[in-house]
C-alpha cells in the first residue's frame, strides 16, 4: 500500500495529468466528451453495472453465496458496508475539493487555471469539485470483496479484484478520454477506496475472527445431538 501511494505521488510530481489530456482535448474542448462509447456505455452503463453488483453483495448478506463457501453474516456484512463507506468518502471529498475538471481548464476552452489539487483552499477560478474521480468510486468502492472472499475462497477472491481493476480502469479512461477527470483524480479514487477497505479489514478482525470460531465449535455440536 506505501508503495502504491509513492507511486501516485510520483505522477502527480511528474505534471503528466495535462499532458495526457491534451491528447484528447484542445482549445475548442473535447471532441469525445460525448461519445456514445465513453459517455453512454462506459460512464451511463457503468454506473448500472456497479449498481448491479452492489445489489448482488447486498443480496448476499442475506442470501449466502454458497459456491464461494461458507462466508460468516459478519464478514457479508462488513463487505456491504465497507462499500457503502468509500462510496459516501470519496462524494465527501469532492464536495471539499477546490480542484476543477480538465473541461473546465482555459486551455480547453473554459476559464479555470490549472492548479495542484494539493494546494489546499487555492480557487483555480473554475467551479472545482472534481477530486478525486467520483465515477472511479464506482467500481474501486468494491476492493472491498477481494478481502472478504479470501477467507473462502482465494480463486473468487482474485477473479472479484481483476473484474474491479478491469471495471475500474474502463472507467477512469473513459472520464479521462472525456475531459472529466485527470488520470490521477481516477488513481487517488483506487488508492483511498484500497486503503479504506484494507484498514478496516484489519480493524474488523477481533471480530470477524471471533465469529468465525463460535461457528468452528458450534458446528460440531449441533451434529452431536
Amino acid at each position: 500500500m506505501a508503495l502504491s501511494f509513492l507511486a501516485v505521488l510520483a505522477w502527480d510530481a511528474s505534471g503528466l495529468d495535462m499532458a495526457v489530456e491534451r491528447w484528447f482535448g484542445n482549445a475548442q474542448g473535447f471532441s469525445l466528451k460525448s461519445h456514445w462509447l465513453f459517455a453512454q456505455v462506459l460512464h451511463e452503463g457503468g454506473r448500472w453495472v456497479s449498481a448491479a453488483a452492489i445489489v448482488v453483495v447486498l443480496i448476499n448478506v442475506y442470501r449466502p453465496w454458497t459456491f464461494v463457501g461458507l462466508m460468516n453474516r459478519p464478514t457479508r456484512i462488513w463487505w456491504f458496508a465497507v462499500i457503502v463507506i468509500c462510496l459516501l468518502l470519496i462524494p465527501t471529498l469532492k464536495q471539499l475539493s477546490t480542484t476543477s475538471c480538465p473541461w473546465d481548464m482555459v486551455e480547453f476552452g473554459r476559464s479555470a487555471q490549472h492548479v495542484s489539487h494539493w494546494a489546499l483552499g487555492v480557487s483555480d477560478g473554475g467551479p472545482g469539485r472534481c477530486f478525486p474521480s467520483g465515477h472511479a468510486s464506482a467500481a474501486f468502492s468494491l476492493f472491498g470483496g477481494w478481502f472478504a472472499l479470501r477467507g473462502t475462497s482465494r480463486q473468487a477472491a482474485r477473479y472479484w479484484l481483476t473484474g474491479v481493476l478491469v471495471c475500474g480502469l474502463l472507467f477512469s479512461v473513459a472520464q479521462t478520454v472525456r475531459g472529466a477527470h485527470y488520470p490521477s483524480h481516477s488513481m487517488w479514487t483506487a488508492w483511498v477506496c484500497f486503503a479504506t477497505s484494507a484498514l478496516l479489514w484489519h480493524a474488523a478482525q477481533p471480530l470477524l475472527i471471533r465469529r468465525r470460531t463460535e461457528i468452528r465449535t458450534w458446528w460440531p455440536k449441533f451434529f452431536r445431538r
